[in-house]
């Protein structure tokens, strides 16, 4: 599986808000919390937040013409986001998957 190796850290960011972010075994950071959060374990919540078929991915290039993709939840609120852009579609792709898209 993509990103098996991966670790999840979970820290409060400077307005105090929970956050994740997603690091793969070379210390790149691959995904990340799109939004603060209150709760410490709603903050998890997002982050083992598997796979729904229900979910919505879009990927679309940014102003500087790179690849990104963000995952939706059914009610259309950002539940994900790529951490940044990518040259290749492929690649952003490769990213995704790594946060549960299948394709």
């Amino acid at each position: 599986m993509v990103g098996e190796n991966d670790t999840f850290e979970v820290y409060q960011d400077k307005r105090g808000e929970w956050r994740w972010r997603r690091k793969a075994p070379n210390g790149q950071i691959v995904g990340a919390a799109s939004e603060g959060y209150d709760k410490k374990s709603d903050c998890e919540a997002n982050m083992n937040r598997g796979p729904n078929p229900k979910d919505k991915w879009e990927f679309y290039e940014d102003k500087r013409g790179e690849w990104r993709w963000r995952r939706k939840a059914v009610n259309g609120n950002v539940i994900g986001a790529a951490s940044e852009g990518y040259k290749k579609k492929s690649d952003c792709e490769a990213n995704a998957a790594r946060q549960g898209w299948q394709g």
